[in-house]
């Protein structure tokens, strides 16, 4: 997983709220085994309209998107997470997201930061009056900033620190990988082995 710290982007704006799993990405995608190649099908069905916010030209190469309240509801599919990831997002700001998209989203380096709707609000009006403005999403010092804006976030100490070492749920256990091969050779023969 890469880590996060300090990123820098321009911004997409999605008027929307209540986007669920099934918007972000359909189930029709959920066949692939890989977790790459799913940005082509993020927000598939809003993205055939020449209208919708992806497709404007200004808004290309965006690496966060600004999103209404309740983004990620639905089901649970860590598919919606690796679909914005693959299209380029690194961060999702919005007043509220559903737990466990959250969750997915934290576990596989996403960063959903969680904002006041006013603030969102400022935010996306400022993106859509000049698509150049850059937001910086500073999990260092816990805060965002652009657009004349300052607004901190509350993210946990644990989830801050993996995110910042780029650690993943594999990536905490092979931390320990000394002591899981050492725990392994002193297994009796008859035991099952994982080799």
């Amino acid at each position: 997983m890469e880590a996060f710290t300090i990123h820098t982007g321009r911004a997409v704006p999605l008027r929307r709220s209540d986007v669920d799993t099934d918007q972000i990405i359909p189930s029709e995608w959920l066949k692939r085994i890989e977790r790459t190649g799913f940005g082509a099908g993020l927000f598939a069905q809003w993205r055939a309209d020449d209208g919708f916010v992806l497709n404007e030209p200004a808004y290309a190469a965006a690496s966060i998107l600004l999103a209404g309240s309740d983004f990620g509801t639905g089901s649970s599919r860590e598919h919606a997470v690796w679909a914005l990831q693959d299209y380029g997002f690194r961060a999702v700001l919005s007043p509220r997201f559903a737990d466990i998209f959250r969750g997915n989203a934290l576990g596989n380096g996403l960063l959903p930061v969680q904002l006041s709707a006013e603030t969102v609000e400022a935010l996306t009006s400022a993106v859509e009056a000049d698509p150049t403005i850059e937001i910086t999403v500073d999990l260092v010092a816990r805060e965002v900033r652009g657009a004349g804006l300052v607004a901190t976030f509350d993210l946990d100490d644990f989830t801050r620190w993996r995110l910042m070492e780029g650690l993943d749920d594999v990536g905490l256990t092979l931390r320990h990988e000394d002591m899981i091969t050492s725990f392994e050779a002193g297994r009796p023969a008859w035991s099952p082995t994982t080799a």
